[in-house]
């Protein structure tokens, strides 16, 4: 079995991609934050509901996923959408 990679951003940058109009605009970048990462994921103005959603399901199932992928790895992930 193989070692998994723990690259959460390229996994926020996939899903954002396929969500959003405007694929050439995402941009995700990782801050360390104390024994934190968060992720500032970035989108064209147009698009950020896109990635909220309805109640803001979409980012918190995104969350979920770098959290759940967190633990994998033994780290902390956050998720910040910028506008």
């Amino acid at each position: 079995m193989t070692e998994p990679s723990g690259d959460a951003r390229a996994l926020i940058e996939q899903i954002a991609k396929v969500l959003v109009d405007a694929p050439d605009h995402v941009s995700v970048t990782e801050v360390e934050d104390g024994g934190e990462t968060v992720l500032e994921l970035k989108v064209a103005e147009g698009d950020v509901g896109k990635i909220i959603g309805k109640h803001g399901r979409t980012a918190r199932a995104m969350r979920n996923l770098i959290g759940a992928a967190g633990m994998k790895l033994n780290k902390r992930f956050a998720l910040e959408i910028l506008e």
